[in-house]
């Protein structure tokens, strides 16, 4: 088994047990919405939520021509869904704002929020000689951007009373290879964000706000298309992480609130595996992003009395 999977299973495509045309994941009478969903993945997202037949997708993005040739594609292929182009950045807190007053003042309920959007540059082997304004950049995205979005999708003032959300996070958190591979203020953002995440789901129990925050594997994009050569390794189908977004805000994925898990992994194999299972219920810190080399720590170690 690979030090990277904690199954014996390593996915590369998708498979029946998160297929978005399996009946137990369906998204029938959900409104979805996609941050970065007008190309790559976050189409691929999208197309997998229509599958499962979500009612109602928001594709949110910065570049309003590429999300209205998305739309324009989406509505050829599934013409029993409802698709919306929605211009925003999640980066900019008063686009952010925009867009949820806009969802808000026209009467629409978000269910499901996918936030795949991504700040990956800058890129380089040496992270003292890249320009503040650069990394800021990243974390405003990756961290301030997420979080904003997150908050507001959690408070909409629609939301009815007792009504159960799902928050699915597209991240390469954690993924830290040697040598330090070139991406590492984009990994170090994003795994923030992440390690907010799994704060936030301790704080609000899975009945309230489902969260699962996923590896998507590695994918041959138009975004990743600047930075790496086609024929570099073998890239993984689009359709694993798209459908594994699905099977992450479906009710099926309930007992991985909180954690970060990769797409490649097997859905069943997890789940069955005793091992895991008891430390999922022992261990809070237990596949969440945290100091690699230590034990779960609380508060209360440091209060006891020796």
């Amino acid at each position: 088994m690979a030090l990277t999977n904690l199954t014996n299973t390593y996915h590369r495509d998708t498979y029946p047990a998160i297929s978005s045309t399996n009946p137990s994941l369906s998204q029938a009478g959900k409104t979805v919405l996609i941050t970065g969903g007008g190309s790559g993945i976050g189409f691929e997202i999208v197309r997998s939520f229509a599958k499962a037949k979500a009612s109602r997708i928001i594709i949110m993005g910065r570049r309003v021509t590429v999300l209205e040739d998305a739309v324009v594609k989406l509505r050829e292929e599934f013409q029993n869904t409802e698709f919306i182009a929605q211009q925003g950045d999640i980066s900019d807190e008063v686009s952010t704002t925009s867009v949820w007053d806009h969802l808000n003042s026209h009467n629409v309920f978000v269910h499901v929020l996918v936030l795949n959007a991504a700040h990956l540059s800058p890129m380089g082997p040496d992270t003292l000689k890249m320009e503040r304004k650069d990394l800021m950049e990243a974390f405003n995205t990756n961290v301030w951007g997420n979080f904003s979005m997150t908050a507001k999708f959690v408070n909409q003032p629609l939301r009815p009373v007792g009504e159960k959300l799902n928050l699915v996070n597209v991240s390469t958190a954690g993924i830290q290879m040697n040598p330090a591979p070139t991406q590492n203020p984009y990994v170090t953002s994003k795994g923030t964000f992440t390690a907010l995440l799994g704060r936030i789901a301790d704080e609000h129990p899975v009945e309230d706000v489902q969260i699962i925050s996923f590896h998507p594997g590695a994918l041959y994009s138009e975004s990743g298309a600047k930075y790496f050569d086609k024929d570099l390794i073998d890239w993984d189908e689009m359709a694993l992480p798209a459908d594994f977004a699905v099977w992450s805000a479906s009710p099926e994925a309930a007992w991985l609130h909180g954690r970060f898990v990769w797409a490649h992994w097997d859905v069943d194999e997890l789940k069955s595996d005793e091992v895991i299972t008891k430390r999922l219920e022992q261990e809070t810190g237990f596949l969440k992003v945290a100091v690699q080399g230590l034990t779960e720590i609380s508060a209360t170690s440091f209060l006891k009395k020796k």
